[in-house]
């Protein structure tokens, strides 16, 4: 949004050299501070920055979410997530919206963004391929361990979903495999949770979220982002 400013007493040109770039942010415009009388205000140059992926390959969803999210600061200046459910993908962000990592994940059999209710209670054997789905949402996730006392990072406890090492017990699924693999298509194994590459998670996702809380944001396979999480567009 461009905030208007008087011209009388407006000199554009003293104030240039007040412009600082944010470091989570591509090149972009410049906001400059005016003083009008007792307030000061700010004059948005151009077009809004973007949220820098380093390089990393990023779909425009999740593009989307993420400008808007740091644009709304609706990360509440913690760490964040986002999960590509469609391109098997996470990527998990400092607070101020700098990358800190990306890798493959797996996530739930179903095609879906939908928990069946009641299922955080049920036994895993008693759940449908169906029902297997990871839910879309915002949910506000901590570092805890699950009932084996390996560390996962609880996504939605109601629903049992977790951010955990991938795991291997089942030598038929190939999960190690299904990771390594350049396609998304053989991503789709879980139960609902999501599996990462035990190094990320160790070296990034446990790192992100060390001695505080943050926000992970699944995003929708059936809906759009903007029905889900009421995002905007940036520009």
């Amino acid at each position: 949004m461009i905030t208007r400013i008087p011209r009388k007493g407006f000199r554009l040109g003293l104030l240039a050299a007040s412009v600082s770039a944010f470091p989570a942010f591509a090149a972009g415009p410049a906001v400059l501070p005016a003083a009008v009388g007792s307030k000061t205000m700010a004059l948005e140059v151009g077009a809004v920055r973007r949220v820098d992926f380093a390089g990393e390959s990023a779909s425009p969803d999740v593009r989307h979410v993420a400008d808007w999210i740091v644009h709304a600061d609706d990360n509440r200046k913690l760490p964040f997530v986002i999960v590509d459910k469609t391109n098997g993908k996470v990527f998990v962000f400092y607070a101020d919206g700098r990358l800190r990592g990306a890798a493959p994940a797996l996530l739930g059999l179903a095609v879906g963004d939908d928990a069946v209710p009641g299922i955080g209670e049920r036994k895993l054997s008693t759940i449908r391929p169906e029902e297997r789905t990871t839910p879309a949402g915002r949910f506000e996730a901590s570092l805890d361990r699950n009932l084996r006392g390996s560390e996962i990072l609880w996504v939605d406890y109601e629903t049992a979903i977790s951010l955990h090492p991938v795991a291997t017990g089942n030598a038929r699924e190939r999960r190690a495999k299904r990771l390594a693999t350049p396609s998304p298509r053989d991503n789709r194994i879980t139960f609902g949770c999501i599996n990462v590459p035990a190094d990320f998670f160790r070296n990034v996702v446990r790192t992100a979220f060390q001695g505080t809380n943050g926000i992970v944001y699944v995003l929708p396979e059936t809906r759009s982002p903007q029905q889900v999480f009421t995002s905007y567009d940036i520009d």
